[in-house]
């Protein structure tokens, strides 16, 4: 059975002659948009025509102040005399001060018995858990290197303990806290630099007032020789 088919509705019958129409209007389209040209808009020039005797301006009249010239410079005189030097000059010579290795400055005998020469002493610091010979606490001589270290830290609570006086600021407003004191034993025995660090400067202040009042002790020593001993010692304020 074949199919049947009407020629008329062929859709492919025209399809070249369409393309070809189509194209020449899209280049026909592309031609005229190149082609195309925009002009502006001419105005008018409005001419104004102004009176010139509205121009006129009243000018305000100025003063002119007239200042008195400067006098002329004196003239010069008519004859100018020459006057001839008859001074002679002396010449000042400038003898140069250098000198050289053959130049003698001065001869001195030094005698060796008259130079003293002194040894500065070193200020070694040696920490208290290391040294040989721990600072004397007034109370422990005479005792052993063990018990020596023990009556030290015995002595130094009894000091705490006997000069602690809690501040009346610290006290009222309910501070308290941990102070820790670091402070040196000096070849001399005396204590120095003394250092605290804690929750409150009146708490602070307390601490170095206490560690100030030791008395002087006996010096450490290491190898024979007087040291300085830092120390550090916690100091709790606690409120009942």
């Amino acid at each position: 059975m074949r199919v049947k088919k009407n020629p008329k509705a062929d859709l492919n019958r025209n399809s070249g002659l369409y393309f070809v129409m189509g194209l020449a209007i899209v280049l026909f389209v592309t031609w005229r948009a190149l082609e195309y040209r925009t002009y502006d808009s001419v105005q008018d020039e409005i001419v104004m025509l102004v009176d010139a005797e509205s121009l006129d301006e009243d000018v305000p009249l100025t003063e002119m102040i007239r200042t008195t010239p400067p006098p002329p410079p004196p003239a010069a005189p008519e004859v100018i005399e020459v006057i001839e030097d008859t001074d002679d000059v002396e010449e000042t010579v400038i003898e140069s001060t250098e000198i050289s290795q053959d130049t003698e400055i001065a001869s001195v005998d030094l005698d060796a018995s008259e130079i003293n020469v002194e040894e500065a002493e070193e200020d070694i610091s040696v920490p208290f858990a290391v040294i040989e010979e721990i600072p004397v606490f007034p109370g422990c001589e005479g005792l052993s290197a063990a018990d020596q270290r023990d009556c030290f830290n015995q002595k130094m609570m009894e000091h705490v303990q006997k000069n602690f006086m809690y501040p009346k600021t610290a006290e009222e407003l309910g501070i308290e806290g941990r102070v820790f004191v670091q402070f040196v034993i000096g070849r001399d025995g005396k204590i120095s630099k003394i250092r605290t660090r804690g929750p409150d400067p009146s708490l602070e202040k307390e601490a170095e007032r206490i560690i100030a009042a030791l008395p002087q002790m006996t010096p450490g020593k290491q190898r024979n020789r007087n040291v300085s001993v830092p120390y550090s010692i916690p100091i709790n304020f606690k409120l009942m």
